[in-house]
């Protein structure tokens, strides 16, 4: 005779990885608002940006706006390796395999 599902376990584990995957959406949009220098704008100024955003319907614009994102992006990735690459030049290997004792990755 088959187990019979746990539909209210199964529910409930699916809620809680949707709740994860938001708050993970939430801190990357954050992130993002940061790299991009957008955290000196006010909430209000933010979301009326963002409201514009939403609203265009003009196919052109929204394709400048997504090249100009994927250069960033690519600019910001382009970047940290370099930073990676220099930062393993420049430190020296640990002994034994022993981490750093501060855990710090190094500045973003």
């Amino acid at each position: 005779m088959r187990k019979p599902r746990d539909y209210d376990a199964e529910l409930k584990g699916l809620e809680a990885k949707a709740k994860e995957l938001k708050t993970r959406k939430v801190q990357q949009l954050g992130e993002l608002v940061i790299a991009t220098g957008a955290d000196a704008f006010s909430a209000d100024e933010l979301a009326g940006a963002l409201i514009v955003l939403a609203e265009t319907t003009d196919t052109g614009k929204r394709e400048a706006w997504a090249k100009r994102g994927a250069a960033f992006f690519q600019r910001r990735s382009r970047r940290s390796q370099k930073t990676a690459d220099r930062n393993a030049k420049s430190t020296p290997a640990q002994p034994s395999g022993t981490q750093p004792a501060s855990g710090d990755k190094g500045a973003a």
